[in-house]
């Protein structure tokens, strides 16, 4: 019977070709080398009902604010999530984006590590189906992450020095405390405040030092600065916890009277406002970017698009000691 025959050699060669298939698609899903079409098939197929929210350490209240509260959007949402913390650290950071890629998460909300660095894993999610919300941080590439939300940066800067230079009386020595290096936000706000404040000449800066976002550093960077120039009147910061490291320098030294004016709008910074020891800070919206960031994955997840273009910003609010009391954990009461 050559046709029963036929049949089943087409059958075995069908039964043979297709566990070959499988064996290759298996094959795929946990290469690392980066076969992003098989990896994200692989992920696609598996993927959880998990939203995995990396950021940077929360012994800071803005990135432990913000990973507050995507976590309760999402739960309110209906999605599982996982919290954890790269400490700025990219090695960590990658490790954390592995993690998220083998637990198949639905997406990531990631407050980065390094404008650099951290392009390489956020492509890995990407390449594994898992798409990638940046919240806080850019990164210098465009096309690879879904989102990219952050306060408007240089706006927040400009308002802030106007405060500083208002407070200042146009004039005055005064020392800037700048963020990390690797941190595309340092460089903005540092740009932000010296557009305003170079078109006062009476303002002369007398110092300019790193302190990596770090209250202990701003406040050794300070003690150093004071040693060498007593005759400070004014601090602007990149942060408000390097505004607090440098008051609390100031008040080491037993110096009052200098005008601090720093940047994230921190309720410790807030309260020092109120209490007349700190001048001002520009308020950006940790809580409001980061629910942003679940809302479009949730839509991303659902329908494949988020509806908003990748690059998103967020105007700053300016705090005084007239306004303090409308103002809660990173956002307007």
């Amino acid at each position: 019977m050559p046709f029963s025959r036929r049949h089943l050699l087409t059958t075995a060669t069908a039964t043979v070709t297709a566990g070959l298939l499988l064996t290759l698609s298996a094959c795929g899903s946990s290469d690392d080398s980066g076969k992003a079409q098989g990896t994200k098939a692989s992920s696609s197929s598996k993927k959880s009902n998990l939203i995995a929210i990396i950021t940077p350490s929360p012994d800071n209240p803005f990135f432990k604010a913000e990973g507050d509260a995507a976590k309760a959007k999402a739960e309110s949402m209906g999605y599982k999530t996982s919290v954890a913390s790269h400490d700025d650290d990219p090695n960590k950071q990658s490790e954390l984006i592995d993690a998220a890629i083998s637990r198949h998460a639905a997406a990531i909300i990631l407050d980065n590590a390094g404008a650099d660095a951290s392009i390489g894993p956020v492509q890995k999610a990407t390449n594994a189906g898992i798409p990638v919300f940046l919240i806080d941080r850019e990164i210098n590439k465009t096309g690879v992450a879904k989102a990219q939300i952050v306060s408007n940066n240089s706006q927040g800067a400009q308002i802030a020095a106007q405060e500083f230079v208002k407070a200042m009386k146009e004039k005055g020595n005064y020392v800037e405390l700048t963020g990390l290096a690797s941190d595309t936000n340092a460089g903005v706000r540092s740009k932000g405040f010296n557009d305003v404040i170079s078109q006062y000449p009476g303002l002369k800066k007398v110092a300019q030092q790193a302190a990596n976002w770090d209250q202990q550093q701003a406040f050794d960077k300070m003690e150093t600065i004071l040693q060498r120039n007593p005759n400070v009147q004014g601090v602007i910061a990149g942060n408000d916890t390097m505004a607090l490291g440098a008051l609390a320098a100031l008040k080491s030294a037993k110096k009052t009277g200098v005008v601090v004016v720093g940047f994230d709008g921190s309720p410790d910074a807030i309260a020092k406002i109120k209490a007349g020891t700190m001048q001002a800070t520009a308020l950006q919206p940790a809580a409001l970017g980061a629910q942003e960031a679940v809302e479009q994955a949730d839509q991303f997840i659902k329908t494949g698009k988020t509806g908003q273009p990748e690059k998103q910003s967020i105007d700053c609010e300016l705090v005084t000691k007239a306004n303090a009391n409308d103002f809660g954990v990173f956002a307007k009461k």
